[in-house]
């Protein structure tokens, strides 16, 4: 009796945040979208504001200064970014690039028209930066392409003129992998944004690369039907760079990877060649499946421009909770257990440390405590999706009840309406901006075996001692930790002492140095402590057979030692 009593206090903790039981309603009901998802409650709620922003926003607020430096003078100003990425980012212009002339300027505007061409400083000066701001490009031009033909015409083009080119989307990456290293042309895919089709028997969604994940979760709600991927970046992402990048996010858990969700692709090649690979079938054996050469190739490979991705049906039940944990050890445990006793139900599982809270508390407007009375070493968010309100209510409750009768839960709050389920998630999904707020971070995106996970994070802090803040939080349910190291200015002595020991640790321990973000700019000349000589040369190859040139995205993804035209005497 005694135990049912301490869960029941779990249960209805914090009544000033949390209060009453937890009763989604899907018939009569408000509405609140959050984190891709789509909240329902019977209760009474004020409305609430985005808690992230769009990224967008950002760079519609910040103003860079204008470029006009030429590419040697940038090149020997590039030091001045070293300090912000990886050790081994600093890299030399291929020769054999071309650079941009005013006959090419004038054949793309036959192709796209003016609008479609853009030489605006200020507008350059936003997408030669990522979101980040660690890596800074020269390009002096941006094409605007409407369609997949218009895609094959600029590539065409480029390839016969050995100019180098970035594909961009929503340049939300954070490795670099969507802005120039140089003066690469800028082609942006944002005015490719149409839906195509949606069959609602099927849930296959087609659309065009440039559609705005949040639009497009916005859309499928609307139908019935979720988003198999949800990112904080939402808001500006599109559909085409996550694919490219084989974007992960908070759904993995309960809908895999893009290359089990993505059914086709079409895919612009560098030479021009539109590859029609739409399918909408779920089992098609004919042959090679190439297009998972495109999903996570980073745009190296070829420009993705259409998609068909299968969309699961939305369920009317959904259910958070807040948990905190006063050790590494029950959070596994817990989620363990999560696994055995929630089951199908389960749709996420994530974790954040004390400092990661601290810097939350500390950094972002509108947070606040879960659990005022007191810090915890430990935070787990659990959500639960599924369609009967009762049955995952008794599951949860259970689950909860066995949880605290074995210790593995300090305290914790189960989300009771709109505004709780958005506080969950404001506190996981406000990481990255508090990060950002509280000084220079290096961020580091891996896949390590969970009970090895944390193992990092303590070597690092002795490692450090008190020259930065190691903050930790991810995605427990799938081995994918989010390393932050937090400091008040970028310095190199402190990245000196992160790399390369946070890679060989990772290889040491069978990770891998990139979980979902990719590899980019910033750990292209990494990719050894992941990958085998061999796996890493047949890459190449295929990089090479596709791209004989080397003009799509140069300088990402693989070393560019491997290509004999990228070495410089």
């Amino acid at each position: 009796m005694e135990d049912w009593r301490a869960t029941y206090r779990l249960l209805t903790h914090c009544k000033h945040i949390f209060h009453g039981r937890s009763s989604p309603n899907f018939h009569n009901s408000k509405r609140f979208c959050s984190s891709g998802r789509r909240y329902h409650f019977n209760q009474p709620s004020e409305p609430i504001n985005p808690y992230i922003g769009h990224y967008q926003q950002e760079f519609q607020t910040y103003k860079q200064p204008s470029l006009s430096l030429g590419i040697n003078q940038w090149y020997r100003c590039r030091s001045h970014y070293r300090c912000f990425a990886s050790q081994a980012t600093i890299i030399q212009r291929r020769p054999d690039f071309s650079t941009i002339s005013s006959e090419d300027v004038s054949y793309f505007k036959k192709i796209l028209g003016e609008r479609g061409v853009v030489q605006d400083e200020e507008t350059l000066d936003a997408v030669n930066m990522d979101w980040m701001r660690k890596y800074k490009g020269a390009s002096k031009l941006m094409l605007q392409p409407r369609s997949a033909e218009e895609v094959s015409q600029i590539l065409k083009y480029c390839s016969s003129r050995s100019l180098s080119v970035v594909p961009q989307g929503g340049n939300t990456g954070l490795v670099g992998g969507s802005v120039p290293a140089f003066d690469e042309v800028i082609v942006n895919t944002s005015h490719m944004n149409k839906i195509i089709s949606f069959d609602k028997v099927s849930g296959i969604l087609v659309c065009e690369a440039g559609c705005i994940l949040e639009n497009l979760i916005a859309f499928l709600d609307n139908q019935g039907f979720v988003m198999p991927l949800d990112l904080g970046a939402k808001g500006s992402c599109q559909i085409g760079g996550n694919v490219s990048t084989n974007a992960g996010g908070l759904r993995l858990l309960r809908y895999g990877s893009l290359h089990g969700s993505v059914l086709g692709l079409e895919v612009v090649l560098a030479n021009g060649t539109v590859l029609d690979m739409l399918g909408t079938l779920r089992k098609d054996n004919t042959g090679y499946d190439l297009k998972h050469l495109f999903i996570g190739s980073e745009g190296s490979l070829g420009i993705v421009t259409k998609v068909s991705i299968l969309t699961p049906p939305k369920l009317s039940s959904v259910n958070v909770c807040f948990l905190a944990c006063s050790d590494y050890a029950s959070c596994l445990q817990l989620l363990l257990d999560a696994k055995r006793k929630l089951g199908e139900i389960l749709s996420a599982f994530e974790f954040l440390d004390h400092d990661a809270m601290d810097l939350v508390l500390k950094h972002l407007e509108g947070v606040r405590n879960p659990f005022p009375s007191a810090m915890h070493n430990f935070y787990v968010l659990i959500e639960t999706t599924g369609s009967s309100e009762s049955y995952d209510r008794e599951k949860l409750d259970a689950f909860l009840l066995h949880s605290m009768e074995n210790g593995l839960i300090s305290d914790g709050v189960v989300a009771q309406d709109i505004t709780q389920a958005s506080s969950c998630w404001h506190i996981r999904e406000g990481i990255p901006e508090a990060l950002m707020k509280a000084g220079g971070v290096y961020k580091y995106d891996l896949s390590i075996p969970v009970e090895k996970m944390y193992d990092l994070v303590e070597e690092m802090r002795v490692r450090l001692d008190a020259s930065a803040k190691v903050v930790a939080y991810g995605h427990l349910g799938d081995g994918n930790l989010h390393l932050n190291i937090s400091t008040p200015q970028y310095d190199d002595n402190i990245l000196s002492q992160i790399e390369p020991f946070v890679y060989e640790w990772t290889s040491k321990h069978k990770g891998s140095i990139s979980a979902e973000h990719g590899l980019g700019l910033m750990k292209a000349n990494k990719i050894h402590y992941s990958k085998s000589p061999e796996t890493v040369q047949l890459m190449a190859s295929i990089k090479k057979l596709l791209d004989p040139n080397g003009i799509l995205n140069p300088y990402k993804v693989l070393p560019p030692s491997l290509f004999s035209k990228a070495e410089v005497s």
